[in-house]
C-alpha cells in the first residue's frame, strides 16, 4: 500500500507542479493529494512540502481551514472552463472529443466548486 501511495504522490505532485503552468490543472488540489500520499507513504516528502517555501504554507493554510479561498476557487474555476472553452472552439475538431472535453470539463468544474470555500483572510 506504501509503494501505491508514494506511485500516486509522486504523480499528483508531477500534475500539481505542471498545474502551476498550465490552467487546465489545478495545482492546489494535486499538491494537497501530493502531501496526504507522502504523510503515509514517505514522511521525509510530506516534510519537505511543507518546509517549502510556496507549497509549505499552502499546505498549511488547508491543514487549518481544510478549504480554499473563495477568490482562488473563482480563479481556477474560471481559468480551467476558458482553457477548455478555447481549446474545444479552436483546436479539437472530431465532435465525440469535444463532448467528452465539455463533460470532463463540467465534471471538473464542479469538483472545484464542491470543494469547501472561505473569504481570504490572509495567512493562517
Amino acid at each position: 500500500m506504501r509503494a501505491l501511495l508514494l506511485v500516486v504522490g509522486v504523480l499528483a505532485f508531477a500534475a500539481g507542479v505542471a498545474g502551476v503552468f498550465l490552467p487546465l490543472l489545478p495545482a492546489t488540489p494535486l499538491l494537497i493529494l501530493a502531501a496526504a500520499c507522502f504523510a503515509r507513504a514517505y514522511r521525509p516528502l510530506h516534510e519537505w512540502m511543507l518546509g517549502h517555501r510556496w507549497i509549505g504554507p499552502m499546505l498549511h493554510d488547508w491543514y487549518v481551514h481544510r478549504s480554499l479561498p473563495r477568490g482562488t476557487k473563482i480563479v481556477a474555476i474560471v481559468t480551467m472552463l476558458l482553457s477548455f472553452g478555447i481549446s474545444i472552439g479552436f483546436f479539437v475538431r472530431p465532435v465525440w472529443l469535444k463532448v467528452v472535453l465539455a463533460l470532463l470539463a463540467l465534471a471538473l468544474a464542479t469538483w472545484l466548486y464542491r470543494i469547501p470555500s472561505r473569504p481570504r483572510t490572509g495567512r493562517s
